[in-house]
This record gives C-alpha cells, sequence and structure tokens, in this order.
C-alpha cells in the first residue's frame, strides 16, 4: 500500500460505523480504532517493554489529594498536546471552568490524534503534564476541583 492508498482507507474508515479496523499483509500492518481506550491483541500486550520513566513522573493519588478534587485521567498511552496548534492558546489552564465533554487536550498514539474530553464539571485546580509529555493509561492529567 502506498500513502495515497493508507490516506484513503483512514479517510473511509472515518467516515464509516466501524469501531475498529486491522489489516496485515505481507511486510505491512495497520490497525484502526475509534475508541478511546485501544484495543490490543494479548500478544502485543505480551511483547510492549514496561516505561518506567513516565512512571516516575505519575503523581501519587492518595486519600489526601482525592478529597481535595478529583482527576481527568488519560483513556489511553500516549503523547499528549495541551493546545490544538503550537501557536495557539492551551485547551486549558489553571482556573479554566470546564464542563463534561470540553476539549481539554489531545493526544497521539501511531499517527492518530484524539481529543480528550473532560468527564466532570469543575475548575482546574492542576496541570499534571507537560506538552509533549508522554502519558501512560490511566494517568492522572488535570486536577479538577469543585467550583
Amino acid at each position: 500500500m502506498d500513502f495515497n492508498d493508507i490516506e484513503k482507507l483512514m479517510d473511509d474508515f472515518k467516515k464509516s460505523e466501524m469501531r475498529e479496523l486491522e489489516i496485515t499483509t505481507d511486510g505491512f500492518h495497520i490497525h484502526l480504532s475509534k475508541n478511546e481506550i485501544p484495543f490490543l491483541p494479548v500478544r502485543e500486550k505480551a511483547e510492549q517493554p514496561a516505561i518506567t520513566a513516565v512512571e516516575e513522573n505519575v503523581p501519587p493519588v492518595t486519600k489526601d489529594t482525592q478529597a481535595e478534587g478529583e482527576f481527568i485521567k488519560s483513556p489511553m498511552v500516549g503523547s499528549v498536546y495541551l493546545q490544538p496548534k503550537p501557536d495557539q492558546d492551551p485547551y486549558v489552564t489553571v482556573g479554566s471552568r470546564v464542563h463534561k465533554g470540553d476539549v481539554v487536550c489531545i493526544i497521539e498514539a501511531m499517527k492518530m490524534m484524539t481529543e480528550i474530553k473532560s468527564d466532570q464539571d469543575g475548575i482546574v485546580t492542576e496541570v499534571l503534564v507537560e506538552n509533549e509529555d508522554l502519558v501512560e493509561f490511566d494517568q492522572p492529567l488535570f486536577k479538577v476541583g469543585r467550583g
């Protein structure tokens, strides 16, 4: 498959009602997914190396921090982008009011950009990641307080 074929395939997939598509042919493999939590076959999970450097940056969630607010967490592994484009303002900053469904960042995984939306209403009290950080599944991205 050449680049134009892949672009057409991705465009057709985007317009379709399919949630996932995986194609493997001689020397080529592509997996497309519209799911917020990516599907990883068992064989791939076993082959995935542990990423320890990222785990060191994950803030610990204790009973004290949970009582002070809730977290918007990453639904997937990937690179986080806090703004739509490099020359634009961030989606949210400390003090921003968010509502359920508001886009708070983008996570890129396998060249696919996924908008991450708030699952709660409140005010962002802390941004726990930096632009272009590699994030893990279920890692807290933003702390949201009620207000």
